[in-house]
């Protein structure tokens, strides 16, 4: 191994994060990057670059120089987009190197308060009351929030009007349309739905893997709340610019994993919700590659035009 890859990181490195301060992937890109700063001896910092239906961190990543002094950690987003691939400055798959699965953890179904919709049962026959009039949101077109949510509209059988996040819009302003009724429903980051779910102004109606979460064991799945086989984690990962060097990926596969499993970052997971995903780094680059495909399927089916 050439001596400049055994002395990794000589300099400080930056992770981009592309959802906004307070959200999962900042939470966890902030306490990864405290971890490893510890483990390698140098400042390893967190920059929040949210908007363009979080595609704005990733371009910034994509056109970095391949060093791996710049990172991106981001969600399952990153492989959904490819679907959309074509409006966009990068390649989610050409343009970056998949590093290390994180965690995973449930989406949470929510509805505003004043919407008077207390169940995934009762969502599901007013959308069915009125087709093509209830709104759902998303982060934007491509991310998970946008994925999941028409896979739910699918396997629900209804049709309901998509609004997505604005070009400068993060999920916090997604939350706050729903909170003031202007979208109905909405697939959250339980991380940023949580406060609001507590406060009365959202009600969880479900959440979106096949089992409960532990920061909401109250609220049913989607599955056993009448939407059978419903299962839709959102998950976390690392990613480089295409062209670091093998030696680099692999000091990062080697480090990452090895913070990920200290008791740290394992306590850490799971107060917020996650579960750890073990992969090796083969195997987590033919897994966002199955997740893109999967994610193109259910474009398709929802008749959306990428």
């Amino acid at each position: 191994m050439p001596a400049v890859t055994q002395q990794y990181p000589t300099k400080p490195v930056l992770i981009i994060e592309p959802f906004g301060t307070g959200g999962g992937p900042d939470l966890l890109a902030r306490t990864l990057a405290q971890q490893l700063s510890k483990l390698w001896g140098q400042p390893v910092t967190v920059e929040n670059v949210p908007g363009a239906g979080a595609t704005a961190g990733p371009a910034q990543v994509a056109k970095s120089p391949p060093d791996g002094y710049t990172l991106l950690l981001t969600t399952s987003a990153q492989a959904y987009s490819a679907v959309f691939s074509k409006s966009l400055p990068y390649d989610p798959l050409k343009d970056f190197i998949p590093i290390v699965p994180l965690s995973s953890q449930p989406y949470v179904l929510v509805a505003g308060n004043s919407a008077g919709i207390t169940t995934v049962g009762e969502l599901i026959a007013a959308a069915k009351a009125k087709p093509g009039e209830r709104t759902c949101g998303s982060a934007g077109f491509g991310t998970g929030t946008h994925v999941g949510v028409a896979k739910f509209n699918l396997a629900a059988g209804i049709n309901t009007v998509h609004v997505p996040a604005g070009p400068a819009d993060s999920n916090a302003d997604t939350i706050a349309n729903v909170i003031s009724g202007r979208i109905t429903y909405y697939l959250a980051p339980i991380s940023l739905a949580l406060p609001h779910i507590r406060d009365g102004t959202l009600v969880a109606l479900g959440v979106s893997t096949a089992r409960c979460s532990t920061l909401l064991p109250e609220v049913p799945t989607i599955a056993e709340a009448g939407v059978a086989g419903f299962n839709f984690p959102i998950w976390y990962g690392v990613w480089a610019p295409a062209g670091t060097p093998a030696g680099v990926v692999d000091k990062l596969v080697k480090d990452i994993g090895y913070v990920l499993a200290g008791r740290d970052l394992r306590d850490w997971l799971a107060k917020h919700g996650g579960e750890p995903m073990n992969m090796t780094q083969p195997e987590f680059a033919r897994f966002v590659l199955s997740e893109s495909e999967s994610a193109a399927q259910i474009i398709k089916a929802a008749e959306i035009k990428p």
